[in-house]
């Protein structure tokens, strides 16, 4: 006998967001997860659930978070174009995604908790309407509030966009979103804002913190909506072993440590900051190694409280910097342009102990990058790609290919510059900038906004204006909080803050913040921005522009030379040939790359001028129809006894009767023309079959009058 299913808990909420219809289920899918929740977005659909694992897990000092965006093609109808034929590797879009929703739901979770956490969202369904990643950030805080993970939440994140007509608009359909200047994503609780992220076409910073308030007041409806959801579905949080080391161990460090640890962060010298450390350290573990033996691991832990103590009271209590620097002091700075020989364009960026170098590469529009993504974008013609060796740090271990955090940290350079990127009409060129993290010591993200700015400059990319990139940081205490400009890795590390912007002298073009509190007050941000703001204009005004003022005049000698022609669509046939024999003709004798796009566009890549010059005109030659009276160099390519067949472009030929071969009487053809010779010759007639009949004896004549 057959028993139907029945799903007892399963339950629906809805609510409007931007004026479209969000709908909530519980209950029906995932039961084996701690918390599971199916959100629509109109058409668009997300699967997110949520788990933990039972017991903690051993030898970590930190809390083992892992968020994954997983973008299943089936949700636009696509099947993969991989050989498997199936998803592999998470794109970068995914990625960028995971790492955002990371961000905004990490530090609600216990700091002392050791249990792997995996927060899961599977993209089913995607409308373009409606971004399937507001979907997985609602999810994610719906599945974790409806689950037993402890977690003080919920929070919610949103998307904003700009537009002159519309105003500020939330959550931006398709049509909405290509007209914006701004793609701002915030999420929040309902008192602060937790994460911020954004790009913008030089968007004013004043414009910017009004577009946040106004999503944060959207967000504060949707967390009362997510409350009521948790309020009818909640559970007790589960029970946790606390790897709290005990206070009575770390006031005995403190004690013992607290002057050497002040003295040991006392430098601008990371390296000799790092090996003052492990030196105190050693000496902590084998003073307490009889009072505390077999907690090497606790004592490392006091250590890190220790370090993360002295260097937020130095902060709050004197108003001082571990390498001296006032709060608002930026790091000595240096650029360079034209560093590498041969490369298209280059620039070094040096802040401190971190310095970035980056490569620019032009290609033709072949080169764009193709993506296989559930989102509208096809390609990428801009590309920023970034490294982060180990030597950069000081470390002996092998390269491996590009993390989260470095894919992350280049979609965040490549957003901050492609604002000021010219048209493809103005500049027909696919882009590349390649960041090498050369030493780091905090903010090498934001170097590699401003050495990629010096890069695309000496390339000879006409940018709309240079870009550069600061930090700003914050510690906070109860109700106080202090900011700071420029901040190293030790601050990133024990501070509350890295709030990153990066711009021009106009207005912000890019921002990323990542938050280790509870989130932040309007104030905060407003002076974070006047702080960045501050900075950046300096840098632009004093270290960058120095070393290049504007974008040089011509591309590198070793970087491709592009023209674009438009030609009727009806010739492309013609240009192409059949099988391809007409443009493979024109590239293999010209030594250019052509790529012809279906509304006519051509785009030539040549080596030289000359080459791309000449390719020019014999493709404008197959796509014009021959007049009487047009004049043209072409190759004779036949004989016969009457006359010469000339080719005036590739797959097109005309007959010059022997009558019109000279001015002079000739006896035979090859008395004048022979196969392979080169000729000027002049349209005289097109027949009603379409035949050219051409003249050498005009052409010269022509010629010879316009010469007088």
């Amino acid at each position: 006998m057959v028993k139907h299913a029945t799903f007892p808990e399963h339950r629906i909420y809805e609510t409007t967001l931007g004026g479209r219809k969000l709908k909530v289920e519980l209950g029906k899918m995932a039961g084996l997860a701690n918390g599971a929740a199916l959100v629509s977005f109109g058409d668009t659909t997300v699967l997110t659930c949520v788990t933990m694992a039972k017991a903690p897990r051993d030898g970590i000092d930190f809390f083992p978070l892992s968020v994954d965006y997983e973008e299943k093609l089936y949700a636009v109808g696509r099947i993969p174009g991989s050989f498997m034929r199936r998803e592999g590797r998470p794109g970068e879009k995914a990625i960028l995604t995971s790492r955002m929703i990371d961000r905004q739901i990490r530090p609600f979770f216990p700091s002392d908790m050791r249990n792997d956490v995996c927060v899961n969202c599977t993209v089913m369904s995607v409308e373009h309407d409606n971004s399937p990643e507001v979907a997985a950030m609602i999810g994610a805080s719906i599945a974790l509030s409806v689950s037993d993970i402890p977690w003080k939440g919920p929070i919610a994140g949103i998307m904003m966009g700009y537009t002159e007509e519309e105003g500020y608009i939330v959550c931006p359909n398709s049509e909405q979103r290509e007209k914006s200047v701004l793609q701002l994503t915030v999420a929040g609780s309902m008192e602060k804002v937790v994460m911020i992220e954004a790009g913008a076409d030089e968007f004013p910073d004043d414009m910017m913190l009004t577009a946040i308030k106004k999503g944060h007041e959207v967000i504060q409806d949707l967390i009362q909506f997510i409350r009521n959801i948790k309020a009818e579905n909640f559970k007790e949080p589960a029970v946790y072993p606390s790897m709290k080391v005990s206070d009575e161990m770390f006031e005995a460090v403190k004690g013992y440590a607290m002057n050497a640890v002040k003295e040991a962060v006392d430098t601008d010298d990371k390296t000799v900051r790092d090996a003052r450390i492990d030196a105190i350290t050693a000496d902590v573990n084998e003073h307490f190694a009889e009072i505390y033996p077999d907690a090497k691991a606790e004592l490392g832990e006091c250590m890190y409280k220790l370090q993360k103590y002295v260097v937020r009271r130095l902060i709050l209590d004197e108003g001082k910097r571990v390498d001296g620097r006032s709060l608002t002091d930026v790091r000595p700075l240096a650029s360079e342009v034209g560093v590498i020989p041969r490369v298209h364009g280059s620039g070094m960026f040096t802040r401190g102990q971190t310095q970035v170098l980056t490569i620019c590469t032009l290609g033709t529009m072949r080169d764009a990058q193709e993506l296989d993504t559930t989102w509208e974008e096809t390609e990428k013609r801009y590309m920023h790609h970034y490294n982060f060796p180990s030597y950069s740090v000081g470390e002996a271990r092998p390269s491996r290919s590009p993390g989260r955090r470095e894919i992350g940290h280049g979609a965040l350079a490549e957003k901050a510059l492609i604002p000021v990127l010219p048209s493809v009409e103005e500049f027909p060129y696919a882009i590349r900038t390649v960041s090498e993290v050369l030493s780091s010591n905090g903010s090498t993200s934001q170097g590699s906004i401003c050495g990629s700015t010096l890069a695309l400059m000496d390339a000879g990319v006409p940018i709309k204006a240079p870009v550069a990139g600061i930090s700003c940081g914050l510690v906070t205490e109860g109700d106080r909080h202090i900011t700071f400009t420029d901040i190293q890795g030790i601050e990133d590390f024990f501070g509350d803050m890295d709030f990153k912007v990066g711009g021009t002298k106009k207005g912000i073009t890019a921002i990323q913040v990542d938050i280790k509190n509870d989130g932040l007050t309007y104030q905060i941000i407003e002076e974070a921005f006047d702080k960045t703001r501050t900075a950046r204009l300096e840098i632009l005004d004093e270290i960058m522009l120095p070393a290049i003022a504007e974008p040089r005049p011509e591309v590198s000698p070793y970087a491709p030379k592009m023209l674009k022609i438009t030609i009727n669509p009806d010739k492309i046939r013609e240009v192409i040939g059949k099988g391809g024999a007409v443009i493979q003709k024109i590239t293999a004798e010209t030594n250019t790359k052509i790529d012809i796009e279906d509304d006519g566009t051509v785009c030539i890549a040549a080596v030289n001028a000359a080459d791309g010059e000449k390719a020019r005109q014999m493709i404008e030659a197959i796509a014009k129809d021959p007049e009487v009276g047009d004049l043209y160099f072409g190759k004779v390519t036949r004989i016969m006894n009457f006359g010469a067949f000339v080719e005036i472009a590739p797959g097109k030929e005309g007959l010059i009767r022997i009558n019109h071969l000279d001015t002079r009487f000739v006896e035979k053809v090859e008395d004048v023309l022979n196969i392979g010779d080169e000729t000027w010759c002049k349209v005289i007639e097109i027949d009603e079959k379409g035949r050219i009949n051409l003249s050498r004896k005009q052409a010269l004549k022509e010629m010879a009058e316009k010469a007088e």
